[in-house]
């Protein structure tokens, strides 16, 4: 059974698992759309959502606990002034997960993770 079981743990430690999903979220902040594997884009996913939920609420309760988890103030910025906003009217589905295949070392199927328009 999968009772209350929440996240994936991506076969890394708990400290690792919250470095690589942090870096992630800042690149999917950053360049709009990023490939990584399907597990991957779907653990990312849910931090960004939550992130950018936050972000709509605009304050600086808001901006510091965003701040926990991205720690560069620029994207921080971006994310309240410009990605935020384009999300006001919407109730949550900011990212997307498209299927991208098989990568060719290791056959791992793959995934584009974008901000949806």
């Amino acid at each position: 059974m999968r009772h209350r079981k929440d996240h994936r743990k991506l076969n890394r430690a708990t400290d690792q698992r919250l470095a690589l999903l942090r870096s992630l979220v800042s690149s999917l902040f950053r360049h709009n759309r990023i490939k990584t594997t399907v597990q991957k884009a779907k653990e990312a996913a849910r931090m960004a959502e939550q992130l950018i939920t936050l972000a709509k609420r605009g304050d600086l309760a808001a901006r510091r606990r965003v701040l926990r988890h991205i720690s560069d103030s620029d994207l921080v910025g971006y994310l309240f002034e410009e990605i935020a906003p384009r999300y006001q009217e919407r109730d949550g589905g900011y990212t997307r997960v498209i299927r991208a295949g098989r990568r060719r070392g290791d056959a791992a199927q793959m995934a584009i993770l974008e901000l949806a328009e």
